[in-house]
């Protein structure tokens, strides 16, 4: 018998989680910064009510009607598109096997702020070179001989030790029940953190630069696809995360309802998070009279901004070791949140499929992901590669296969019965208007996207030197590669279990 979630809260949590991520964090605040401040929330709101909320409904609705995976989903709609499926779910795999390198950093941090505040070490005033060392140097993607972070890879067995078991105790069995305590959890402590950033002298400088409008970009197209961009890729849609949990939906839930809800949270802690964000880096440009980006537009807001802020909130370092601690905590809970559902993606599929238990499925792919993961370890695999593997999945693979998603399910399964499905036990009802988004105005908007990104991309390559160029072609289009080949292969296997 199929798992199902225990309570409609208890799915929720796990969803918001799933979208929520230490992405939000920085992606969102330096895209406003970057694209027009207060004005770019006007395409981003946009895009939310025309994108986030109508792929949502339908990979919710989609999910819970075939009571599968992406796999199952694409297969049941013509066998070969199953591929589709396979390449979708291939995406949280690699993600998270470089994910979890920037979760370790949060665990070394916790673990420094405990002897930061007993007086052990004193590093949060000034925690580059405790950075630096965790992270190490290397001169390009191919110096594999600079090493390999110790102390990366010893928190990055502690992430995928959590992922193993967490998810391997099923859907209403684990990742429930541990979504239930990370994701009010992580929401009360950003709200706090958030509270506390703007009381801080300077703050105001921060908000203003997030906030204050300039419509004199609002017309540059440019703004716009960033806007689809920031809410598609927060949202986790398009790579099997929100049809797996959609598959393990009761009958009765309420699909339209739930995706609001999950979409706005998740939009919400953007907000929460651009305010703690700039409020922090307000008060660091007031003090050290530096620029919003000294710290870089990267994890460096999180590693290097956040221990300086909080070391000038109090002389006492028993309270600066305790606030360290609950920050990268908060941190160390969204990483979490997000990949056991990444995890989750990968397992449901590959369940639909093979007949495999959850527990050593998950076993295996635990370990093949810890192996992975040592790769992006290494100082050259951290500091060039990740980059590179995040570029190309995040700005190629998963805007395409959200396309193609959005056309497949909207002309092969239907809208109008998508729309039936949806519309069945849910309080609000969805109108022709939400046909009309996914038939047409998504497809367009995502195909530009897809558009301008391999544009992009391609006449970046021909001002690139040699070395950039190969790694480039190595890693990036190498790892595109690579997920395309698995998933092909997995694809190639036969059924074990009944599709119907």
């Amino acid at each position: 018998m199929r798992d199902q979630w225990n309570s409609r809260t208890g799915f929720l949590f796990a969803a918001i989680g799933a979208a929520v991520g230490l992405g939000n964090l920085w992606r969102f605040p330096f895209q406003a910064y970057k694209n027009g401040g207060g004005a770019f929330f006007l395409p981003y709101f946009v895009a939310i009510i025309t994108c986030a909320v109508p792929l949502m409904i339908m990979e919710y609705t989609y999910g819970r009607r075939i009571r599968g995976g992406s796999t199952k989903a694409f297969a049941k709609l013509k066998k070969k598109l199953e591929i589709i499926g396979w390449v979708q779910v291939m995406v949280p795999i690699v993600v998270m096997m470089f994910y979890s390198t920037i979760i370790s950093i949060s665990v070394v941090f916790m673990i420094y702020c405990i002897g930061h505040a007993f007086g052990m070490v004193n590093w949060m005033g000034n925690p580059g070179p405790l950075l630096g060392v965790i992270t190490g140097q290397a001169q390009n993607a191919f110096d594999f001989a600079s090493g390999i972070s110790f102390y990366m890879l010893g928190a990055v067995f502690v992430v995928w030790f959590c992922n193993w078991a967490i998810v391997r105790r099923g859907i209403s069995g684990g990742i429930e029940k541990a979504s239930k305590i990370f994701t009010p959890l992580l929401m009360v402590l950003m709200i706090v953190f958030m509270i506390n950033s703007m009381r801080l002298e300077g703050a105001n400088i921060g908000l203003n630069a997030l906030f204050t409008p300039d419509f004199s970009k609002i017309l540059n197209p440019s703004i716009w696809v960033a806007a689809y961009a920031q809410v598609f890729f927060s949202t986790t849609l398009a790579v099997g995360v929100m049809i797996a949990y959609g598959s393990y939906l009761g009958e009765k839930q309420d699909i339209v309802n739930n995706s609001f809800i999950t979409v706005l949270s998740n939009s919400s802690f953007d907000i929460i998070a651009g305010i703690t964000v700039f409020s922090t880096l307000g008060f660091l440009v007031n003090k050290q009279g530096v620029s919003f980006d000294s710290f870089g537009t990267g994890a460096g807001v999180a590693f290097i901004a956040f221990p300086i802020a909080i070391s000038t909130m109090s002389s006492n370092i028993v309270i600066q070791g305790i606030l360290g601690f609950l920050f990268f905590f908060c941190l160390f809970i969204a990483g979490i949140s997000s990949s056991i559902s990444m995890l989750e993606s990968f397992n449901t599929s590959a369940l639909d499929k093979f007949k495999i238990s959850r527990k050593k499925l998950t076993n295996i792919i635990s370990m093949v992901g810890f192996m992975g993961s040592a790769t992006f370890a290494t100082y050259c695999g951290f500091n060039y590669i990740l980059d590179l593997v995040d570029s190309y999945v995040a700005n190629y693979v998963i805007a395409t296969l959200g396309l193609v998603e959005v056309i497949a399910i909207s002309y092969i399964y239907g809208t109008e019965k998508l729309r039936e499905d949806a519309n069945q036990y849910s309080d609000f009802k969805i109108g022709r208007w939400w046909d009309y988004l996914l038939k047409y105005f998504t497809p367009i908007l995502l195909g530009i996207t897809v558009i301008t990104n391999f544009v992009s991309g391609i006449m970046k390559m021909f001002g690139m030197d040699s070395v950039t160029l190969l790694s480039n072609i190595v890693f990036g289009w190498g790892s595109v590669a690579l997920m395309i080949g698995v998933a092909v292969l997995f694809c190639k296997r036969p059924w074990q279990v009944d599709i119907e």
